[in-house]
């Protein structure tokens, strides 16, 4: 196992640092966001955080779905049916177009309600006015995923990587023009960063596409526009049966950050700003191993579809393996540079106190944080969706979110009782997937 972990450890490398890259990048627009509303007070940031929050716990379920183009796409190419890859990309554009209204209307119904669910007087109105803007990423952001799952699927990260790290550039620009009103642009404020996003979005989506036609075009690959464009409710089905599990699992842990997001913008707009900026530096930290989950998925279905079992092990551990090394190491950081790492976001005093305490419990989750992330995309590998989606549900939902409730608004411990509840979550989670990979892989072997 040993030299087959060694052998596995270069092409896993090349593969995944393009896609921990893209998910830096991925997660870097909202950091960019957050930096540059951040003299316009506590309340800016805490509006901007709390609507992308918001609309990503809606839009994350679609591109969710859409994971199982994971499984699907790198066993087909492991099978070296390049025809069959071609065809799930046009099912989960398909798939990813039908996800868009219900998605973009539940979106609408929240916007309007903004007012009257109880957030803090002085956060409200620029929520509102954030919200209702990014609503209108939906369609990119789904059509994006689709793109994205197909070229990892077939081992072509690169564009990915180029997509998100100029679609940061692109962004970083928008925001300075819109949200300050420079270069006699009007000054929209928290409502810029909506629109930067917003077209920063279409932005990543467009150069996917772009890079889809390239590469058929290189490679000699029979057109996307040659394959059978029938819809076919088999395939959609099958698609399905992957990708809700997937989905619901996205939007199980997703989701109860985002819920958290939204009571601590009940809270005072101190306590509200220091729980963005923590997440935000937590967030960063966990795309290393959610790129490396991704990377593991495609690797390990990639070995799946061509029956050779040792090497999905390998690809497994070997990605396990690096996240852990990675998460040991942030943590450490957090521990160490605390107030350097906040003070990036904000310099007011109290912020800086919050948000130290609040990295301290971040690096007692990171370990276990990494290992849900790596897992989840190694079971996917093997097809295994399901068991990530009832892990996340049970421990974040019936665990980590009523100690959260109870520690915050009944024991008064504020914000930082929010982040013990998900303390706790994210460690059973990561405990018991782990387990959880051991017999599934150990399984797959003696088939």
């Amino acid at each position: 196992m040993r030299a087959t972990l060694r052998s596995e450890l270069l092409p896993m490398l090349r593969l995944a640092i393009p896609v921990v890259m893209a998910e830096l990048g991925w997660m870097a627009m909202g950091v960019v966001d957050t930096l540059m509303v951040g003299p316009l007070g506590p309340e800016a940031i805490s509006a901007v955080g709390v609507g992308a929050a918001m609309h990503i716990a809606f839009a994350v379920f679609g591109m969710g779905v859409l994971l199982g183009l994971d499984t699907l796409v790198s066993q087909a190419f492991g099978a070296r049916n390049i025809r069959d890859c071609h065809r799930w990309l046009f099912d989960g554009l398909v798939l990813g177009a039908l996800m868009t209204v219900p998605i973009m209307v539940a979106c609408g119904l929240l916007a309007v309600s903004i007012p009257r669910l109880g957030f803090h007087p002085d956060v409200a109105p620029p929520l509102q006015s954030y919200f209702m803007v990014v609503i209108w990423s939906t369609p990119f952001l789904l059509a994006y995923a689709a793109c994205r799952r197909y070229l990892q699927g077939m081992h072509l990260v690169q564009p990915i990587m180029f997509a998100l790290i100029s679609a940061n550039i692109f962004n970083a620009a928008m925001d300075w023009l819109l949200i300050y009103g420079n270069l006699g642009l009007p000054e929209l404020g928290v409502a810029g960063a909506a629109w930067a996003t917003l077209l920063s979005r279409i932005y990543m989506c467009g150069a996917l596409v772009v890079a889809i036609w390239w590469s058929d075009s290189r490679h000699g690959h029979e057109s996307l526009w040659q394959v059978p464009r029938m819809v076919d409710p088999t395939r959609l089905r099958q698609l399905l049966v992957l990708g809700l599990p997937a989905a619901s699992q996205v939007l199980a842990e997703v989701g109860v950050f985002a819920l958290a997001t939204a009571l601590a913008g009940t809270l005072d707009p101190i306590s509200a700003a220091s729980h963005q900026i923590a997440l935000n530096l937590a967030g960063i930290a966990f795309m290393i191993p959610l790129g490396l989950g991704s990377a593991g998925a495609v690797r390990v279905g990639h070995a799946v579809g061509a029956g050779d079992r040792a090497r999905a092990a390998a690809a497994g551990w070997t990605a396990i393996l690096l996240s852990v090394a990675f998460m040991v190491s942030s943590g450490a950081v957090f521990v160490a540079i605390p107030r350097t790492l906040i003070g990036l976001f904000s310099t007011d005093t109290e912020v800086l106190r919050a948000g130290t305490s609040l990295l301290y419990l971040a690096a007692v989750f990171q370990l276990f944080d990494g290992l849900q992330g790596v897992i989840t995309g190694t079971l996917r590998g093997l097809g295994n969706t399901r068991t990530p989606m009832l892990v996340n549900l049970a421990a974040h939902w019936l665990l980590g979110l009523p100690v959260s409730y109870t520690l915050c608004f009944i024991a008064g411990w504020g914000v930082w009782g929010l982040w013990v509840g998900l303390s706790v979550g994210l460690i059973v989670t990561g405990v018991v997937l782990l387990w959880s990979w051991a017999i599934a892989i150990a399984r797959y072997q003696r088939q």
